[in-house]
């Protein structure tokens, strides 16, 4: 398995390589993305302090925390439907399905040069913090982080391969991705403090792993919260990947048995 997963990754970094300025305009775009978060700050921060409150920190610290966590646990979302589109473009896809390889690896094998890349642009975040913007990071409770990723992402991945089913079936349109990425932007507190909603958008908030997750991530770094002061949370995010990990490898095998049937496991 680690082997195939190697070659995956030789493969996809190989490719990547080749756009030069790729790097470049990713670090741009991020760069942009925190300079507006920073004047949204300076317009805006007295409104929602009071929301800010249990985190002990200002607006700005707590959005560049949670867009670069959401956009590193976020590649489980978009990678796989991603990397089985481009697969299917390359007409390598049916090759590779009928290779002596599980699916599970398969899945894995897909996601892995994304989260490089999301590792990069966690680290490019937090050189910005630290260096531009002078947040500090003393208070982080490292293990409770790490546990925090980790189940994040296996749900995030999870929803990602129920996502990627659609691109298997339907070749073009992933709405479950689209649906998903926006609900979880809007009210998981991505942008925002949760307690800034209306009552029932709150209550549809924590139906989505993100919320338990950006909440989480927050106490963890910036109040040093522990493992067993997030137990709430880290039994939330638990129980979704139970859930959802099993079902999701499920309802892509289904997919792909569907394909084989119709013959169009090569379109796109």
């Amino acid at each position: 398995m680690l082997k195939k997963a190697a070659a995956f990754l030789k493969k996809d970094f190989l490719m990547e390589s080749s756009y030069r300025l790729a790097f470049l305009s990713n670090f741009f775009g991020i760069l942009v993305g925190i300079l507006s978060y920073f004047f949204i700050n300076k317009l805006f921060a007295g409104q929602i302090a009071p929301h800010l409150a249990p985190f002990g920190v200002d607006y700005f610290s707590y959005v560049l925390l949670s867009t670069a966590f959401f956009g590193y646990v976020g590649v489980g979302l978009g990678s796989f439907s991603e990397r089985i589109y481009a697969e299917q473009q390359q007409g390598t896809l049916e090759a590779i399905i009928l290779t002596p390889t599980r699916i599970s690896t398969i899945l894995l094998s897909l996601s892995l040069w994304n989260l490089v890349l999301a590792t990069v642009d966690m680290f490019i975040y937090a050189c910005l913090a630290v260096f531009l913007f002078n947040i500090s990071f003393a208070n982080i409770n490292i293990l409770s982080a790490i546990v925090i990723f980790v189940l994040t992402i296996l749900s995030f991945s999870a929803l990602g391969i129920i996502s990627s089913s659609f691109i298997v079936i339907f070749k073009r349109g992933n709405p479950l991705g689209w649906i998903l990425g926006s609900l979880e932007g809007l009210i998981g507190g991505v942008y925002f403090p949760v307690t800034v909603l209306p009552g029932w958008m709150q209550f549809l908030a924590k139906l989505f792993p993100i919320t338990y997750a950006i909440n989480a991530i927050q106490l963890a770094v910036y109040r040093n919260y522990s493992v067993s002061q997030l137990s709430r949370e880290i039994l939330f995010l638990a129980a979704f990947s139970a859930v959802l990990l099993p079902l999701a490898v499920f309802i892509f095998k289904r997919g792909l048995d569907k394909s084989r049937r119709d013959g169009t496991l090569g379109q796109y």
